[in-house]
């Protein structure tokens, strides 16, 4: 089973496999793996990978069939929450209007886009300081992170959601007397990164269309939570991060202010609620430790 829900995601193309058996096997693989090897670090990473494993299936299958997931995308309600929030006018359109210079990727842009970049590290490597400083507190920290990845990609199947310089490029985040919306992020990689960047933006880009909510910032929060709860040092950086990330993700572009706030949210309601869900965990993991001792045995 551990095996069949590596492969799954990995074969869904060249087999055709339908979504919910991708899903299916990808997700019983993690209590598949519980039952096979015994409690340990190396079972923890394991785990932890098997669910991201499979958070990245949900995540980029709807775009698999791009044309239908462009027939179902939102593109407008965003906008108006961001119009409200932003006095008239959305916040990426205020920010790059006043602040950036459309013919260069000034310094403070670059801060920006690398804290952009660097996201993709901070929430595993937030779950694993916690391991290393307070592995007692880890399975519960993980629970929680993962929780946000994967309560995120149910939205992004329910309410696509297109980000700001998706509407930019389809006519539809447009302001009197201000500038178009760009890309800063793609801008700037291509700068950086030369030949390099298309094989990278292929292999983050799954799927553009699955803004609402922002887990970048979701899952930042969650971490900075995480890290309070090690250590006020940590808990500094970890705010310091999220806030800074909240501002790059609507100044380049990436996301609405309406994205951070569906992201907070999310992050907030994991965190308050986690503690109602442990008896349910529980009743869970028991079992398959249970069954996870006689495989042993015998």
């Amino acid at each position: 089973m551990v095996a069949a829900g590596v492969a799954a995601p990995v074969l869904r193309r060249r087999v055709k496999l339908p979504a919910g058996a991708v899903l299916g096997a990808a997700g019983l693989s993690i209590p598949a793996l519980v039952v096979a090897m015994p409690r340990s670090r190396v079972r923890d990473a394991g785990l932890v990978g098997l669910n991201m494993w499979a958070y990245l299936a949900a995540y980029e299958m709807p775009n698999d069939d791009p044309e239908s997931l462009a027939r179902r995308v939102r593109i407008d309600y965003p906008i108006a929450v961001d119009r409200i929030i932003g006095l008239g006018v959305p916040p990426t359109v205020r920010f790059q209007t006043d602040f950036s210079d459309p013919a260069r990727i000034n310094r403070f842009e670059r801060l920006l886009v690398w804290c952009h970049w660097v996201w993709f590290a901070v929430p595993h490597g937030s779950v694993a300081y916690i391991a290393w400083r307070a592995p007692d507190r880890f399975p519960a920290a993980a629970a929680r992170m993962y929780a946000v990845f994967d309560l995120g990609a149910a939205f992004y199947w329910a309410i696509p959601t297109a980000p700001p310089w998706y509407a930019a490029r389809h006519g539809r985040l447009q302001e009197a007397r201000m500038r178009a919306v760009r890309r800063m992020m793609i801008e700037y990689g291509e700068q950086f990164w030369g030949d390099r960047w298309s094989g990278l933006y292929d292999v983050l880009g799954g799927n553009p269309l699955a803004a609402m909510p922002s887990l970048h910032f979701a899952t930042s929060l969650m971490a900075a939570h995480l890290l309070s709860e090690v250590g006020p040092v940590a808990g500094a950086l970890g705010w310091s991060y999220a806030m800074l990330l909240g501002l790059a993700l609507v100044y380049l572009g990436e996301h609405y202010a309406a994205d951070l706030a569906g992201g907070a949210l999310l992050a907030e309601t994991v965190r308050t609620q986690a503690p109602r869900a442990l008896p349910v965990v529980r009743a869970l993991s028991g079992p398959l430790e249970a069954l996870q001792r006689r495989a042993a045995a015998a």
